[in-house]
């Protein structure tokens, strides 16, 4: 911390890129209070969004537009990664569409990495209300994944690839990330991690070892919650 003594944190890494990540718009299963985690139904097209998350996506493009002005960013550096779901790709879709990005171009990427956390057959389809039974294994072991499904660690380690791959793939970019709840949590208690220690990003990319310092900061992934449409800037 700052004006501490003794050893002082690293300073947080240098990235080549600004990152903003942004929830999807209210979608099909908001509305119907179901989890849908699943690659196979996520791609449903019956699982994207509702008429509201359409238009939030909407507004979502036009604060990103108003930042990247007042930053004097330009939008010809955008790039947009985005889940294959449904919902995400929709969102990713209307903030292009406001942007003035071609959606099939090579600015837009359908990045599988970014998919909503799967909670596994035990929760499939079900309602909403059982997420609350995976966030207290969360907090109390970040390790541990519900039954055929991820667990924080699991999206910590996929997530911090997309981050490295981003990195390493673009230059000097305004780079959109468009993805779930809580792999987005998730990818914000990496940066945070990331953020007191540079090489928290690379012990979360490998994952296979249980240190304290990286399962401390997981567990409280809850605390980076976004709303739906929720557009955030990470770095």
């Amino acid at each position: 911390m700052e004006g501490s003594t003794g050893n002082s944190p690293a300073p947080p890494p240098a990235f080549r890129n600004r990152y903003w990540i942004l929830r999807h718009g209210r979608s099909v299963p908001n509305e119907r209070g179901l989890i849908v985690s699943s690659l196979e139904n996520g791609t449903k097209p019956e699982f994207g969004l509702a008429p509201q998350g359409v238009e939030q996506a909407r507004s979502a493009g036009e604060s990103l537009r108003k930042e990247l002005e007042e930053m004097g960013v330009p939008v010809d550096s955008v790039k947009i990664c985005y889940s294959p779901f449904s919902r995400t790709t929709e969102t990713a879709r209307v903030v292009a569409g406001v942007l003035g990005v071609p959606f099939e171009g090579p600015s837009c990427k359908a990045t599988v990495e970014l998919r909503e956390r799967y909670f596994g057959p035990s929760y499939e389809l079900l309602s909403h209300e059982k997420y609350a039974e995976v966030w207290a294994i969360d907090e109390a072991d970040p390790f541990l994944a519900p039954e055929g499904g991820e667990s924080v660690a699991d999206v910590a380690s996929r997530l911090a690839g997309v981050l490295s791959s981003a990195d390493v793939e673009f230059h000097g970019s305004a780079v959109l990330i468009v993805s779930h709840g809580d792999p987005l949590q998730i990818f914000q208690a990496v940066l945070s991690g990331a953020k007191e220690n540079p090489s928290f990003l690379d012990d979360a990319s490998g994952l296979r070892k249980e240190s304290l310092v990286i399962s401390s900061v997981l567990s409280q992934h809850r605390k980076f919650a976004l709303n739906t449409a929720e557009l955030r800037r990470v770095v």
